[in-house]
């Protein structure tokens, strides 16, 4: 019998600084996010991982916000991103910035954060796109071992099938950063072909009830036809005999 095959760990970037043109990636991932900051609210945001701790979200009313990872140098909270040290139902908002992207089981962490997220709480994710540029790059055997490449790359479909697993309702989802060596991403090749952009963000919220409710069904009431026959029957027998 072979033995089972295990997959080889995942170095997560202790800072954006760590991945060729990070800097980028952040701030075109906190120019997107700028506009959606304004509409969450609640009382605590949970920022998981290094990248997300670095990412601006000041434009976001909820006071409290927590960054928690296993180490790092801005962490207030230090924990496994698989076993989070929070109460069920506890958070009003989660930030997975490219949090997924390096963690070896990420439906763990996307049913951990589903625990800690109270009904109608905010989740907020990015990943890189493996339909672009970068995921070229990453089918070439002298990239892979290096920042960005050696990160597990999913399309937005398969993440829009988790979250829709976990009834998460999608309130945006785009793609942006079509070129990731220029600071703007290519502003013309980001409005016109926003398909090939390097990373994707998904804005989504946590339902309790289906979204597509189903139709009720009511049994049908038992009819009396059977008793209206016989009446008639019988009625019609004795006005044979008369």
């Amino acid at each position: 019998m072979q033995p089972a095959r295990t997959r080889k760990k995942i170095i997560a970037p202790a800072s954006w600084e760590d991945i060729p043109c990070g800097e980028y990636y952040r701030a075109a991932l906190e120019q997107q996010l700028q506009a959606w900051w304004g509409k969450l609210y609640g009382f605590h945001l949970l920022k998981i991982g290094n990248l997300s701790a670095e990412v601006d979200t000041s434009g976001c009313p909820i006071s409290h916000q927590v960054n928690v990872a296993e180490e790092g140098p801005a962490l207030h909270v230090q924990g496994d991103h698989y076993q989070l040290p929070f109460a069920h139902k506890s958070v009003d908002a989660c930030l997975l910035a490219h949090t997924l992207a390096y963690a070896e089981d990420p439906h763990r962490i996307l049913r951990e954060v589903d625990r800690v997220l109270i009904d109608d709480g905010w989740l907020v994710l990015s990943s890189f796109n493996p339909l672009s540029l970068l995921g070229m790059g990453k089918m070439m055997p002298f990239f892979r071992q290096r920042q960005p490449y050696v990160s597990r790359m999913f399309t937005q479909m398969r993440l829009l099938d988790w979250l829709g697993l976990l009834n998460y309702e999608v309130m945006v989802k785009n793609r942006f950063q079509v070129l990731p060596w220029c600071p703007k991403g290519g502003k013309m090749l980001s409005t016109h072909l926003p398909a090939l952009g390097c990373m994707t963000v998904i804005v989504a919220r946590k339902r309790t009830l289906p979204l597509t409710p189903t139709a009720k069904k009511v049994p049908a009431r038992r009819q009396t036809i059977q008793q209206a026959v016989g009446a008639s029957s019988k009625s019609y027998r004795k006005d044979r005999k008369e």
